[in-house]
């Protein structure tokens, strides 16, 4: 049950960084669940290879590195999927901070109802 509801929270937080940066677009709720998804994944896998590889220029930058890693995976999925769109690095950029805002605005909320 606690899976289900991540992805939901997932494609709400996908959806509604969408609504407010006016350079990305997705067709749907369905699609912005599956965008939400494909996200994590590309995180977890792609994302998680490439910080193993830049870790020295990640700590010398203080972690803007694994920050740039993160919107390519986003702009990786925006190849992949054509119901979720961005217009390029930097509305790819605002979106995976307003998601990351959101994101910790959902997990602070899960941590208080515990």
């Amino acid at each position: 049950m606690r899976l289900i509801i991540e992805i939901i929270l997932m494609g709400i937080a996908v959806s509604v960084a969408a609504f407010l940066i006016p350079g990305v677009h997705v067709d749907g709720f369905g699609s912005a669940i599956i965008a939400g998804i494909l996200i994590a994944l590309a995180n977890a896998t792609i994302g998680t290879i490439l910080r193993i590889l830049t870790f020295p220029i990640n700590f010398l930058t203080l972690g803007l590195m694994s920050f740039i890693i993160t919107v390519l995976m986003v702009l990786l999925v925006d190849r992949f999927m054509d119901s979720f769109n961005t217009n390029g690095f930097l509305s790819a950029m605002l979106f995976a901070i307003v998601l990351a805002i959101i994101k910790m605005i959902f997990g602070s909320l899960d941590r208080e109802t515990d």
